[in-house]
């Protein structure tokens, strides 16, 4: 199973929300200070999300992300305020090895199929983020019809893999959901990687077990209730 540290940028700094609620960031440092930190405990890949690209100001961060491509040498999945097929092939052009589409892809589904016949399907990912089972869009301000329906959705464009995104116990530490995330793994054939909850090595355990592809670790990993270094060895 891949692991994933979560490198998330508020503000240029690196942050931990809870349910995705902008006002309840929590700061970690720099974003490169983070990475080095995983990478140096193992980490052969980063999720990185540009969270002020998600609150709508795409422009946000990008420097310092350039700066984690350029310095990192792992395997980056971006997401975050990527809202046209210019933005993703920009990133795609620099360096990322996946991107994210989320809302850019519930509001246009075929921006998946015209990403996948240009740049292959296993560097384009996309986003499933829900709440109370439905994708949620623009932040997480706005909900737009059944997760699993949209993960079937999305696959059937063309994307090589999705990231199943639980707002509703994301950054609590308090574990995973596991109805929602079967209905999105057992909806799909393609790599299911998900985020939200994960705060234990049961959990992961749990995870694998339902056949996720992979986990981001987030706020436990931060909060310092997970070692990555234990994860990594007994799942990579």
């Amino acid at each position: 199973m891949d692991i994933f540290p979560a490198v998330d940028i508020l503000g240029g700094r690196c942050v931990q929300l809870v349910q995705g609620k902008r006002e309840t960031a929590e700061a970690y440092g720099l974003p490169l200070a983070s990475a080095l930190r995983w990478i140096d405990e193992g980490a052969t890949a980063l999720h990185i999300i540009n969270l002020d690209g998600a609150f709508g100001n795409a422009e946000a961060n990008v420097e310092i992300i350039r700066e984690l491509i350029r310095e990192t040498d792992v395997f980056i999945q971006l997401g975050g305020g990527i809202r046209s097929d210019s933005d993703a092939a920009g990133w795609l052009t620099l360096g990322v090895d996946r991107v994210i589409i989320g809302t850019a892809a519930a509001e246009d589904p075929s921006i998946i199929k015209r990403l996948a016949d240009e740049y292959g399907s296993s560097r384009i990912m996309a986003g499933v983020d829900a709440i109370g089972g439905e994708i949620a869009i623009h932040g997480w301000e706005k909900t737009a019809g059944d997760g699993a329906v949209w993960a079937e959705r999305f696959e059937k464009e063309g994307a090589g893999s999705l990231l199943f995104t639980n707002v509703d116990v994301e950054g609590l530490c308090r574990g995973i959901a596991i109805d929602p995330i079967k209905r999105v793994i057992n909806a799909v054939q393609c790599p299911v990687v998900v985020s939200g909850g994960v705060s234990s090595i049961t959990d992961l355990r749990t995870l694998r077990e339902l056949g996720a592809a992979g986990a981001v670790l987030g706020s436990a990993l931060y909060h310092g209730m997970i070692s990555l270094s234990a994860v990594i060895e007994e799942f990579v």
